[in-house]
């Protein structure tokens, strides 16, 4: 008999089924045994009526003794009888056990509970995912990019997969992996950002990729993480950093609007958080006039740099709400002294530069600008950024053979799951986390 999926028992007619998954809890009760077995859509409740003689003692019954011995997590299938009844709250179907099969038993003991530390959980990530509300996360995060995925080729966008081990680096060598590559050194890629930008003198016009980055960064926040997966577009043609601000807001309408659409209501149940899709335009606030808000509002940016700190970004996010009822703001125009060499710097006022950092719910997620792409000047931004030019020989090429202007933006995908769902930490949204201190499982 054919497997069917737990969450299509209810529109199934009674009769004969075949349902497999792992045991989520028995109770073996005197005169009937329920189980309440869960499988990749969902629950049901199996039902076995123990078998007793005329004497009322109880009889043989294999299918009661194997029930018995069941424990939490055992994989099964199940053989029996599928019948509606509105009286049984789990789903209002119930399966009358017929036969057993045990793919694999579990361990009576499992090594952690609902509220074991992340830590732990993390050890046993396989079982944490069993978890209803865990498992949803990587539901909602394949719809999320199933609706990238699908704004992206309807508007022509070409996907690349580029490379991950490098000769050299792509932002700063402070945040590098190194490795042994044959009789030389590479790099594992900490972003796609100089390949993104080759497929613009190749032609390509708008490119997009979904792929792992990894960085060397020490940081044990709730937000980072040393290898992550990394949303990235670049487009060609552009006047400014607008255009690449208009298609991210764009992109992630359609992302949370399907989000919305398929999960919103387990969404709900399960975190107790209300998917809002997005008005646009998104609201766009300077980088300078932000912290002169957030100062208005009693908080000094305490940085020697003129970069913006996490508790600002907090707090011109409760701006953004109060002020504009929108849970992303766009910071714009950063200065120069903060972003790499090849962001085009502003016409008027070399000291900033056609670029933002995108808050979503008080946290940054991503960062996008306009690529500088005159030879020349990108030469002379390394030189100020104290990098020699010949180190950067392979990509200052893309540039020698003719290339339109361009611009795009990197996202972390977990930290938007993150985000979106209320959770804790990046732990949490990430399928396996690594970071400074987790190598496994």
């Amino acid at each position: 008999m054919n497997r069917t999926l737990i969450k299509n028992l209810a529109a199934s007619a009674d009769g004969p089924v075949s349902v497999s998954g792992w045991v989520e809890t028995v109770r073996d009760q005197k005169k009937v045994q329920f189980v309440v077995l869960r499988d990749e859509s969902g629950a049901v409740q199996l039902v076995h009526p123990r078998i007793f003689n005329e004497d009322g003692t109880p009889a043989a019954d294999a299918v009661a003794d194997e029930i018995s011995s069941l424990s939490q997590g055992t994989f099964l299938t199940v053989t029996g009888t599928l019948k509606h009844d509105e009286r049984v709250k789990l789903g209002g179907v119930e399966i009358k056990v017929e036969a057993l099969e045990i793919a694999a038993r579990a361990i009576a003991e499992t090594p952690i509970a609902d509220d074991s530390a992340v830590d732990k959980r993390m050890d046993w990530r396989f079982l944490d995912l069993r978890v209803p509300r865990n498992a949803l996360i990587f539901r909602v995060q394949t719809t999320f990019e199933h609706a990238m995925r699908t704004y992206w080729i309807d508007n022509d966008f070409i996907e690349l997969h580029t490379p991950k081990l490098m000769a050299s680096a792509s932002e700063s060598k402070a945040e590098l992996f190194e490795l042994g590559y044959f009789e030389t050194k590479a790099y594992l890629a900490q972003s796609p950002q100089f390949f993104k930008q080759m497929a613009q003198p190749a032609g390509f016009g708008k490119i997009f990729e979904i792929g792992p980055a990894f960085r060397a960064d020490p940081s044990f926040t709730s937000r980072h993480a040393t290898e992550f997966t990394s949303v990235d577009a670049e487009i060609s043609w552009i006047d400014s950093h607008e255009d690449v601000m208009r298609m991210h807001e764009e992109l992630l309408v359609a992302g949370l609007t399907a989000v919305k659409e398929k999960h919103g209501d387990q969404i709900r149940e399960l975190f107790g958080v209300e998917v809002t899709v997005p008005t646009m335009p998104f609201p766009r606030i300077p980088l300078a006039e932000a912290k002169r808000i957030v100062a208005e509002r009693g908080y000094e940016v305490p940085r020697a740099d003129d970069d913006m700190d996490p508790e600002g970004e907090r707090r011109i996010s409760a701006y953004a709400k109060e002020e504009f009822g929108h849970e992303f703001v766009f910071l714009t125009d950063y200065s120069s002294s903060i972003r790499p060499f090849y962001h085009m710097r502003h016409a008027d006022d070399a000291g900033l530069t056609n670029s933002y950092d995108l808050i979503f719910n008080g946290v940054e997620i991503s960062t996008g600008a306009q690529r500088e792409h005159r030879v020349d000047v990108l030469e002379s931004q390394a030189r100020d950024k104290g990098i020699d030019p010949e180190e950067l020989d392979f990509y200052l090429d893309f540039f020698r053979y003719g290339v339109p202007s361009h611009g795009g933006f990197g996202m972390g995908l977990s930290r938007v799951l993150m985000l979106l769902l209320g959770l804790p930490n990046l732990r949490e949204a990430t399928y396996l986390f690594r970071g400074p201190t987790r190598l496994t499982p």
